[in-house]
C-alpha cells in the first residue's frame, strides 16, 4: 500500500459541501483544513493502491484541481534515494 497526500482546494461556497462529503464517504478524519485561515484547502494523507485510487477520495466536483503526491521515505543507509527516483 502506497501513502499519498491530497491537496484539495474548494470555493467558500463549497466547503459545508466538501465537509459533508467527505464524512459521508468516511474520509472526514483523514482531512485538515484551512477554512478558518481563509485558506479553502483540505490536506490528508492516506494509503491507497494507487494515485487513483487515492484521487477517488476526493469529491467528484473537486477532483480536477485536487494535487496528490505519492510520498517515500529514503533511507540513506540502504541507499533507497536512489531505487526510489526512478520509479
Amino acid at each position: 500500500m502506497n501513502r499519498y497526500i491530497i491537496e484539495s482546494a474548494h470555493p467558500i461556497e463549497k466547503c459545508d459541501q466538501a465537509i459533508n462529503d467527505l464524512f459521508a464517504a468516511g474520509y472526514l478524519h483523514h482531512f485538515e483544513w484551512g477554512c478558518k485561515d481563509n485558506d479553502h484547502t483540505g490536506w490528508a494523507i492516506v494509503e491507497a493502491e494507487s494515485l487513483e485510487e487515492a484521487r477517488q477520495i476526493v469529491p467528484w466536483y473537486l477532483r480536477d484541481k485536487a494535487r496528490i503526491v505519492r510520498l517515500v521515505k529514503f533511507d540513506l543507509a540502504t541507499d533507497e534515494h536512489n531505487k526510489q527516483a526512478g520509479s
